[in-house]
């Protein structure tokens, strides 16, 4: 199965006197091993200044992971302008509503026993040309490509992860580490759930790389970045990714959001 949504927004004047252009393009694939696809996704025009995207893996198996990620998407889509209005920051606003989403998978999962177990991840992101709020939970990741450089701005919630900020295992060891799968957070698992919160700047020419553990298990960050400061549009960059990604193995269902914050009387790099 293969979903597609691209768009591009036009943004008022940055204060470098630079008219922005904010595009996006989501994506994802079934890979070539999984049955179906538990992941997810969306991209949302705000305003002709804001987008709001999000990638959601969900995991559960025949205990429908692929409900959590669904049910993730279609609250946060749905329900995202209302939580705006209603609180003073978008952080705020974004923290409320995965917390909701949270409480709603749950007791969906609790009243269906076929679905008991399931939950999701989830990076959600209200950008325009100036800053860029993300709330994250689980092991999807997000990274900002500026120049010649990415960065992982998301801490993976993982086992692995912890063992390596405790100094019990390497970073190098967590590659192959039998229980590298193994999250220690989610969406709709618990009643509760910690969210992180970050708030940051990126300039024009940056560009943001949202997916799902099946693209970042595959695909070096050496490579996206190769990918993402190439000249072709935004569908073809994806395209590129999940390519590598399958070619890799395709073990996982691999999903793409990438968003380009760039200048206006730029032709290269669109949707």
């Amino acid at each position: 199965m293969l979903l597609v949504v691209s768009f591009e927004l036009r943004s008022a004047r940055t204060k470098r006197g630079e008219e922005g252009l904010l595009s996006a393009f989501f994506q994802t694939d079934q890979g070539k091993v999984r049955p179906h696809n538990e992941d997810n996704g969306a991209v949302i025009q705000i305003s002709a200044s804001d987008v709001f995207a999000l990638v959601a893996d969900g995991m559960g198996g025949a205990r429908a992971g692929d409900v959590a990620s669904q049910m993730a998407v279609d609250f946060l889509t749905n329900k995202f302008n209302t939580y705006i209005e209603e609180h003073p920051t978008v952080s705020e606003a974004l923290q409320r509503l995965i917390q909701d989403a949270n409480s709603e998978i749950y007791s969906y999962s609790k009243d269906n026993p076929d679905c008991q177990g399931m939950g999701t991840t989830v990076v959600a992101v209200r950008a325009n040309e100036q800053k860029v709020v993300l709330a994250h939970v689980g092991d999807s990741r997000c990274y900002r490509i500026s120049s010649d450089l990415i960065e992982q701005i998301t801490d993976d919630h993982t086992l692995v992860n912890e063992l390596v900020k405790s100094g019990q295992i390497t970073s190098e060891e967590a590659e192959y580490h039998p229980r590298k799968h193994v999250i220690m957070r989610a969406i709709g698992t618990e009643l509760t759930v910690d969210i992180d919160l970050l708030t940051l700047d990126w300039n024009i020419g940056d560009y943001l790389l949202i997916c799902s553990d099946g693209l970042s298990n595959k695909v070096s960050p050496n490579s996206m970045l190769n990918v993402i400061r190439g000249s072709k549009s935004l569908k073809e960059k994806s395209d590129e990714l999940i390519t590598l990604a399958n070619e890799a193995g395709g073990e996982d269902n691999i999903t793409t959001v990438i968003l380009h914050n760039k200048r206006a009387n730029e032709e290269g790099g669109s949707s």
